[in-house]
């Protein structure tokens, strides 16, 4: 399981929210990483790998044009290594956006090529995220029109050297990230999807509850949501197996 943050965390609490995860995730009996997603700031990227317990970081540069994002996320890369920190980034470009990140709803849409994995590959990161259709934040009234060929084709030119990592999984049914990861992505990020019922107690129960109460039965529900998103992920029950892996 990773905790994620986006990088308005470290900026609101100084960094204390993601020390205190930290800390609770090294506490953990399954693996918990702590991971920085979409980290779009060179500043804030260098002091986050060099100043908090984060296991991995995604460097996305995918707001410049290609050359460019290529030259920054290789220059990063090398920085986090450096601090033994695990790196993300996205080659093309995932429109959209959300609470804490860099909207590209203005910028034009670059669908991953299987040529620019090996342009990325070569950076030095340990995980790609590629853009085939999927949009963060919500999705307009068609859905999610994913371009699975294109996933294919991109899986099988990484051909086991990187992780593959699927983004806006917003209002996805479950077969949606099933197949997504049927077709090789290890990591799917969620946030509306692990949220929407806890936002929806907030909305019905925040007035009439005791403040200790609300945040315990919160907590409860956003847990129920990620244990039933960890089953359609088809990683239930795995945690010890992957406890002695990385043992």
């Amino acid at each position: 399981m990773i905790l994620q943050f986006f990088p308005s965390a470290i900026k609101y609490s100084d960094g204390l929210l993601v020390r205190t995860a930290a800390d609770r995730a090294r506490q953990a009996t399954v693996p918990v990483a702590v991971h920085l997603d979409h980290a779009q700031d060179e500043d804030v990227i260098r002091y986050a790998a060099a100043n908090l317990p984060f296991d991995s970081i995604m460097i996305d540069m995918s707001h410049y044009e290609m050359d460019e994002n290529l030259r920054k996320t290789q220059e990063l890369v090398a920085f986090c290594n450096k601090h033994n920190i695990t790196t993300e980034a996205e080659p093309g470009r995932i429109t959209g956006g959300e609470d804490g990140i860099a909207d590209t709803e203005s910028l034009e849409e670059a669908l991953t090529t299987p040529e620019q994995v090996d342009d990325f590959i070569a950076t030095g990161i340990d995980f790609l995220a590629p853009s085939f259709g999927n949009v963060h934040g919500d999705y307009d009234s068609r859905g999610p029109q994913l371009q699975y060929d294109r996933l294919d084709k991109i899986r099988s030119q990484v051909n086991g050297r990187v992780r593959l990592v699927v983004h806006g999984t917003n209002d996805w049914k479950p077969e949606t990230t099933q197949k997504c990861v049927a077709a090789g992505c290890v990591k799917v990020n969620v946030n509306k999807l692990a949220l929407l019922d806890y936002l929806n107690y907030f909305k019905s129960d925040a007035a009439s509850t005791p403040l200790t109460t609300f945040m315990e039965e919160g907590t409860n529900i956003i847990q129920k949501t990620m244990e039933e998103v960890i089953k359609v992920c088809g990683s239930g029950g795995k945690a010890r197996k992957a406890s002695k892996g990385i043992a």
